[in-house]
């Protein structure tokens, strides 16, 4: 009998123009070739090769695609997208490491740098030469970055910086950080040379999830900068917000990518693997789990395809993408756990990818805003009345 894949039955490839696709095909070929006879032996170990793999996706024009400019690809937000869904299918951290490099140290650059910064960072950033991190994120201040207590002073002309950053992706590999800190006239970006005096960047071990992506602290001791490194274009909070809204976009398609590589490897198996003298994927429980995870699939893609011509067209807001990335996120994890049923004491091994999509997914669900964060943000946005405190 005739099969079609979960998203071939929804036709969502009809929606998808013909550059878009081609760019999503190259990085899926990419993938297969790349990331998936490796990542079990990354993942296991809880290393990967970051600066190759920068280069290679450098090469692939996906750092940074969607700004342009100063060596970026300039492609539109949705082929941005499909490309975060296809590095996701291969494992979250890989995604995980595009994702911070051109969406929050690129995009901050880009969005509130001065033309001095964008020239001498961007295009080294895009060509995967030199890697980006983000550090917002503190050992007490996650949901409520307002509270930071990294702070930067001025003496003299210079910048003084004082704090701790953690969960910081990318960060003991970076040749640049983007960090936020408190300062006399708010909060402020700026752009630190990971080689200053005073900056380090302990890497974080022992991790359960997205252990095939760098994770580390950020330690900055009187590190000293010029005048000219802080962001001219952001002050307050609505700076480094606008960057975690660029962010989460791309999780809302690359969620999408791990739900179906553990859906498609479950229908794999469901075909293969025999019990009482017949396929799994023949007996009713189990295509009544395959029919329902595909209708949920289904409907984050159609989702993030919503959202990515809102975004090409300029009129998306933060609040939808909150509503995706809440939705694709708690999806995918759903999915994931349940695939995993069908593969039974095989899906726990790392022959199979569900157990490592599902451990990767519980980091996503938390990263760029947790569940509740983004369950608040649609309360406030339905109700008008503000419930985070």
């Amino acid at each position: 009998m005739p099969t079609q894949t979960p998203l071939e039955l929804f036709a969502t490839d009809d929606l998808i123009d013909e550059d878009d696709r081609a760019i999503r095909d190259t990085v899926r070929r990419w993938v297969d070739d790349r990331v998936r006879p490796e990542i079990a032996g990354w993942f296991e170990a809880g290393s990967i090769p970051a600066r190759e793999l920068a280069k290679e996706l450098g090469s692939l024009g996906v750092l940074g695609m969607h700004l342009h400019g100063y060596g970026t690809a300039g492609t539109s937000a949705t082929a941005y997208g499909l490309v975060c869904m296809e590095l996701e299918a291969g494992d979250s951290g890989i995604r995980s490491l595009v994702s911070v490099q051109g969406s929050l140290a690129m995009y901050a650059i880009y969005a509130h740098g001065s033309q001095e910064q964008k020239e001498q960072w961007l295009p080294a950033m895009a060509a995967g030469e030199a890697i980006g991190c983000f550090g917002l994120t503190e050992p007490d201040f996650g949901s409520n970055p307002a509270g930071m207590r990294t702070r930067a002073r001025r003496d003299g002309d210079d910048w003084v910086l004082n704090g701790t950053k953690m969960w910081i992706t990318n960060g003991s590999v970076a040749d640049v950080a983007v960090v936020w800190a408190q300062t006399d006239d708010g909060i402020r970006g700026f752009v630190v040379p990971t080689d200053s005096k005073g900056f380090s960047a302990p890497e974080i071990k022992r991790k359960l999830s997205l252990r095939a992506s760098v994770t580390a602290e950020l330690v900055l001791d009187d590190v000293r900068l010029p005048a000219d490194a802080v962001l001219p274009g952001a002050q307050g909070l609505s700076g480094p917000l606008s960057c975690l809204t660029e962010a989460r976009f791309g999780i809302v398609f690359g969620s999408v990518g791990a739900a179906r590589d553990s859906l498609e490897t479950a229908i794999a198996y469901a075909g293969s693997r025999e019990i009482f003298d017949r396929p799994l994927g023949g007996f009713q429980a189990t295509q009544l789990k395959l029919a329902d995870m595909t209708v949920e699939l289904g409907k984050a893609m159609l989702l993030a395809l919503h959202l990515g011509r809102r975004k090409d067209a300029g009129t998306i807001t933060a609040q939808q993408v909150s509503l995706g990335k809440l939705n694709n996120v708690r999806e995918a994890i759903a999915i994931a756990r349940e695939c995993r049923t069908i593969l039974g004491a095989a899906g726990i091994t790392g022959e199979y990818p569900v157990m490592r999509h599902a451990n990767n997914l519980e980091s996503v669900l938390t990263y760029e805003g947790t569940t509740e964060v983004h369950q608040l943000v649609i309360g406030k946005a339905l109700t008008g009345l503000d419930a985070f405190r």
